[in-house]
């Protein structure tokens, strides 16, 4: 698995005199305590839904540094992330107009991918100057919800959908830590189609002066993966998926949330 992380620095102008923590490594997670840094095992797959997804053997990888606290592995074999992937490219419509654009430092700015939401009827989710509510969930939706929950133990009730065409959509820096968010529940990112890389860098090592230099960890998330983003990452580390312009293979991407329905006084 040394393969699958590459532990590169993260490139700013922070002198040598900032405090430099160590780069992240691999562990195995065996404490569900809450703010211990460790997330709880995952449940291992029944015999019924190993044979089914050929999986047999297939383990979590744990990825772990200062406040990063992620779980990773293959959740679905090649023929069936393939069926998968042209599933989703019939079934799902994505959105149109007003919500293809986002508003970011005062300006609004076009969607670099094609996006859409899926999820229980009454939710709203606001992020980026934009509130998206929901479409009502469609079988191969449930088909995929329905393996991660059976997977790790975790429900969801959202699920936020983003396509890219090619290697020149991207997704910027950014944290998930929207109010809307069920305190302390993970975020299961699910992958299909092209490879692309994935980083993390940790909220004090970006911009031009970081307070502290720390590695940003960098990931390759393949066809039919699972990413578990646990507690508490996203209070510490943002994510992005940068441009690979010689990149002409599609990618979907799906991270499933636990959201709840916030009052006023929220």
């Amino acid at each position: 698995m040394d393969k699958f992380i590459v532990r590169g620095p993260v490139k700013t102008t922070a002198t040598k005199s900032k405090r430099k923590s160590p780069g992240p490594k691999w562990e195995e997670a065996d404490s569900g305590e809450e703010g211990s840094g460790r997330s709880k095992k995952r449940p291992k797959l029944d015999a019924s839904h190993q044979s089914k997804t050929a999986l047999i053997g297939a383990s979590w990888k744990h990825i772990r540094a200062e406040g990063l606290n992620c779980d990773y592995r293959i959740l679905f074999n090649k023929a069936e992330a393939d069926r998968i992937f042209q599933e989703l490219e019939k079934e799902v419509e994505y959105f149109e107009g007003e919500f293809t654009k986002l508003h970011i430092f005062g300006k609004w700015h076009n969607i670099p991918r094609k996006q859409v939401t899926y999820g229980d009827a009454g939710l709203t989710y606001t992020y980026s100057g934009v509130t998206f509510s929901p479409k009502p969930w469609i079988p191969v939706l449930d088909h995929i919800r329905d393996q991660i929950q059976l997977t790790t133990g975790d429900t969801f009730n959202f699920v936020l959908i983003n396509r890219y065409k090619d290697g020149h959509d991207h997704m910027g820096e950014h944290r998930d830590d929207e109010r809307e968010l069920a305190p302390r529940s993970p975020i299961a990112s699910v992958s299909f189609g092209a490879c692309r890389d994935f980083v993390f860098r940790h909220k004090d090592s970006r911009g031009k002066n970081p307070s502290r230099y720390i590695e940003a960890v960098k990931l390759q998330l393949e066809h039919g993966s699972l990413l578990m983003m646990n507690f508490p990452t996203n209070r510490y580390w943002y994510h992005s998926l940068p441009s690979r312009k010689k990149l002409l293979a599609p990618r979907i991407n799906l991270t499933f949330r636990k959201v709840m329905v916030l009052t006023p006084a929220q």
